[in-house]
């Protein structure tokens, strides 16, 4: 089938080491010291302390 049709032969082949590679590779990567990125902060700390009124951007 290599030679008669290659392009499916070769999807084919790809396609399957997919699902292997999903189940070795994690592994692998943590023994090489791989970490996952820190979070992405999703809210904005808000200070901890009284709010000043906003003064000057009065419309006229």
């Amino acid at each position: 089938m290599a030679h008669e049709q290659p392009v499916i032969f070769y999807s084919l082949a790809i396609g399957s080491v997919g699902p292997l590679m999903a189940l070795v590779v994690p592994p692998i990567r943590k023994s090489m010291g791989w970490r996952p990125a820190e979070r992405v902060p999703t809210t904005y700390p808000v200070p901890n302390r009284p709010r000043k009124a906003v003064v000057g951007y009065e419309d006229p």
